[in-house]
């Protein structure tokens, strides 16, 4: 498993330097969001993955401009930013995890996220966005709910989601365990 995934891996930057990639060529004029799934044992190593592309990114001066975005650090600086971390930490330890979800639902809404992360990308002019942290920000935010947000609003951004889970093409199942049964407009990246 191990070796499929560097196979795997080593796909990606090619993938996205590839011209087709940008323009949305040959995923027949659907949106361009793809998922990268993987073992959920393998998150420590597709973060240094990620970190590794975008430093060979960055050294291409010609190359897109390529934002991440990890999901459960834009949840904290949100939640900071609004003054709510803290008083939800709080919150958590004395009435328990029900109390705090519904709490927070408003403030994580997807609707809410999707628009944060799209001004985020707009400001920036990037090109491609890569956005993972989506198992640790699990279950304040749903993958499916996002996602759904998220198509209207970055329109010819490429979105690539790493994903510690299993992917079909159809449905995912968050750490392989966890099936959603929203269907998902969204490509495998690589195979």
């Amino acid at each position: 498993m191990s070796y499929q995934l560097d196979q795997r891996l080593n796909m990606i930057l090619p993938k996205i330097k590839d011209p087709n990639f940008l323009s949305g060529k040959g995923v027949g004029n659907d949106i361009a969001f793809y998922i990268f799934d993987y073992a959920p044992e393998f998150e420590p190593r597709v973060r240094e993955h990620i970190k590794f592309i975008m430093a060979q990114l960055e050294k291409n001066k010609n190359g897109s401009k390529v934002m991440h975005i990890n999901l459960f650090q834009l949840l904290i600086d949100h939640l900071q930013q609004r003054k709510l971390l803290d008083r939800s930490i709080t919150m958590q330890q004395s009435k328990g995890d029900d109390v705090v979800m519904k709490a927070l639902t408003g403030p994580l809404a997807a609707d809410k996220l999707s628009k944060l992360i799209a001004e985020t990308v707009t400001t920036s002019e990037a090109k491609i966005l890569f956005l993972s942290g989506v198992g640790s920000a699990w279950p304040l935010v749903r993958t499916h709910r996002l996602l759904n947000n998220l198509h209207a609003l970055i329109e010819g951004v490429p979105l690539v989601l790493f994903y510690p889970g299993e992917y079909d093409g159809q449905y995912l199942r968050l750490f392989n365990l966890i099936q959603e049964k929203n269907y998902y407009r969204a490509f495998r990246l690589v195979e």
